[in-house]
């Protein structure tokens, strides 16, 4: 027999319920249990088949995933997760994450967002304070700093080609540094552009004499191709800030669109600590921030930021016959889709402002600072270790350092035995060490959960 609305009512009560009681729990938990991934076999083996015709019912897929799968996932908000760059949402703004969701807001037009996006602008406009761009500059919330920078590119090189007739004839080619991150390549894939690599190997990063020696060895017709150069707030690997002050003097000498992926590092503009690395950044034609990454965000939250927002409107903005109907004045105002790659939206920007409005940015600044001071205490305990190297000082909240004597496998064994028996996740790297490139261990501090013990239990595993 068929369950009735009414039992079917009863059963869903019961399920939001669990849902709900599971989300507190989980949120509230500073050390969730440090998973480990599985293979799909052996996954299916464990909870069997889940999609079928009639269902398997909520309460067993909800069971299935509490008590099987997400076992198989590894948390990102771990303290000891020290590996890439992880994430270390607040509890508020993983709680209004819940609401976003629960909302069901459009968020690409003011029409179908407005109260929505109205909360957004107002996180947007503290980024932008941060960059300290220019009255006029703004930007929107994309899905992360893979959709930012391919939308801040498309906005540049659709710039370039409005310049004249030839450069739409053109293969573009851009600028940027050994140490850019992958998607500032994929993206240049995407948009069927060229790529030139270049770097200071003394300093470590892409500097304006450098970039300034590049340009000047391009033949005519590269010169010609060249439309941006992307600098980088903040290596992934290393946190490395280039010269930004000196790529944007030649970018305005050359004509060049200045881009500046500060997916990870542009947090760090919050920090009075390190902000004067960022010298120059006030100059870019277009930023990347990554609020899932140290601004205490769940995922998915990047941020594209725009000097010039016609230019990225010329860009993006898209038309259609359905979405000029309404008469509503309330319906009119600012559209995130005319700015980026995605129409379809959610309101991603909603959790990092409900946080901001919650603790205040004063304890942004402490938060992000916390991460800053993490990687410097860690660096000296290095630097006192006796088994331990530091290969080069602190990059914001990146610690490289190599085991005296070990190998590549050594680094591997140790991340796995580390993993398997749930205390931590420490990843290698690579590393150029005196023209040699090596396998090392890198620490990203981004959690201020994060203690000094367990910098210093982590430590204690490699004597």
């Amino acid at each position: 027999m068929k369950k009735s609305m009414h039992a079917l009512d009863i059963e869903l009560v019961e399920m939001t319920l669990d849902v709900m009681k599971y989300a507190i729990n989980r949120i509230s938990d500073t050390s969730p249990e440090l998973g480990k991934p599985k293979q799909e076999e052996e996954l299916k083996a464990l909870v069997g088949e889940t999609i079928t015709d009639k269902g398997i019912g909520g309460e067993k897929a909800f069971e299935l995933f509490r008590d099987v799968l997400v076992k198989a996932a590894v948390p990102v908000d771990h303290p000891r997760h020290l590996a890439f760059v992880p994430a270390a949402p607040t509890r508020a703004a993983t709680l209004f994450d819940l609401i976003t969701s629960a909302s069901s807001i459009h968020g690409a037009y003011w029409m179908t967002g407005a109260g929505g996006i109205y909360c957004e602008n107002r996180a947007m406009e503290w980024l932008v304070r941060l960059t300290g761009l220019p009255e006029g500059s703004f930007g929107v919330f994309t899905s992360g700093g893979t959709a930012a920078n391919l939308s801040a590119m498309i906005a540049a090189r659709e710039y370039w080609r409005s310049l004249n007739e030839e450069n739409k004839a053109l293969k573009a080619l851009v600028i940027t540094s050994e140490g850019a991150h992958s998607s500032i390549k994929s993206m240049a894939q995407v948009i069927d552009a060229d790529m030139v690599l270049v770097e200071d190997d003394e300093e470590e990063k892409l500097t304006g004499k450098c970039l300034q020696q590049k340009i000047d060895e391009l033949s005519d017709i590269d010169r010609k191709r060249l439309f941006a150069v992307v600098a980088t707030g903040g290596t992934t690997n290393a946190g490395i800030v280039d010269d930004l002050e000196g790529i944007a003097d030649v970018c305005k000498k050359e004509e060049l669109w200045f881009h500046v992926d500060a997916a990870y590092g542009g947090a760090a503009l919050a920090a009075p600590s390190v902000r004067h690395l960022f010298k120059g950044i006030d100059q870019a034609d277009s930023i990347t921030i990554d609020p899932h990454k140290w601004m205490f965000s769940p995922y998915d939250c990047g941020a594209v930021i725009y000097r010039n927002m016609e230019l990225a409107a010329n860009a993006h903005s898209q038309k259609g016959a359905y979405l000029d109907i309404f008469k509503d004045e309330g319906a009119q105002g600012f559209n995130p889709a005319d700015y980026q790659i995605q129409l379809t939206r959610r309101l991603r920007g909603l959790p990092l402002w409900f946080s901001i409005a919650t603790h205040g940015t004063e304890k942004y600044e402490e938060a992000i600072e916390q991460g800053i001071h993490l990687a410097n205490r860690a660096a000296e305990k290095i630097k006192h270790h006796p088994k331990l190297n530091l290969v080069r000082e602190p990059g914001l909240s990146c610690v490289l350092f190599e085991r005296i004597d070990w190998k590549a496998k050594d680094y591997v064994n140790w991340t796995y035995d580390n993993h398997q028996s749930g205390f931590a996740l420490v990843t290698p790297t690579k590393w150029r060490i005196e023209g040699e490139m090596r396998t090392i261990s890198r620490f990203c501090f981004i959690n201020p959960d994060t203690t000094e013990k367990d910098i210093d239990d982590i430590l204690a595993t490699l004597n």
